[in-house]
C-alpha cells in the first residue's frame, strides 16, 4: 500500500519515543510525501529542535534516516493535479499532499481531521492507520 505522508505526521519522526515514528519506521507500506514536507522541516528545524529536546546533530542524523524511509516526491511529478487539489484543499499548503495522493491514487496520512471534508481523497489519521495495517 502507498500512502503520502503530511508535514505534521514527519514532525513526529523527531521525537524520541514517537508511536507515530515507531509506525513511520515499521510500515510495510510505501510511504511518499511532497518535497514541499522536506521545505518544511528544514524551515522549522530549529523549532523541531527546541521542542524534541534534540541537538542539532541528532536533527541532521534524524533527517537522514527519515529520508531512507520516505520518497520524496518533486512537485513536477504531480504538477498537473495541483488544480484540483486546491479546490477541495481548506489550506493551500495542504493542496501539495493532496495533488500527490490524487496523482498516486492512494490514502493520505495526515492528523489534521479538517482534510477529511473532501471526498476525492481517503485521508487516514494515525489511529485509522493503525486499524488499517493492523
Amino acid at each position: 500500500m502507498k500512502i503520502v505522508v503530511d508535514t505534521n505526521i514527519l514532525f513526529s519522526f523527531f521525537w524520541k519515543d514517537s508511536h507515530t515514528k515507531k509506525l513511520l519506521i515499521n510500515t510495510k507500506s510505501e510511504l511518499i510525501s511532497s518535497e514541499f514536507a522536506l521545505e518544511e522541516i528544514k524551515k522549522y528545524s530549529k523549532e523541531i529542535i527546541t521542542k524534541a529536546k534534540i541537538s542539532e546533530d541528532s536533527f541532521n542524523e534524524e533527517l537522514k534516516k527519515l529520508k531512507l524511509i520516505i520518497n520524496f516526491i518533486n512537485k513536477n511529478e504531480y504538477l498537473d493535479f495541483i488544480k484540483d487539489a486546491e479546490k477541495i484543499s481548506p489550506d493551500k499548503k495542504d493542496a501539495e499532499f493532496l495533488a500527490l495522493a490524487l496523482k498516486m491514487n492512494c490514502p493520505l496520512w495526515s492528523n489534521d481531521s479538517i482534510l477529511k471534508n473532501q471526498n476525492k481523497v481517503r485521508v487516514l489519521s494515525t489511529e485509522d492507520l493503525i486499524e488499517t495495517l493492523f
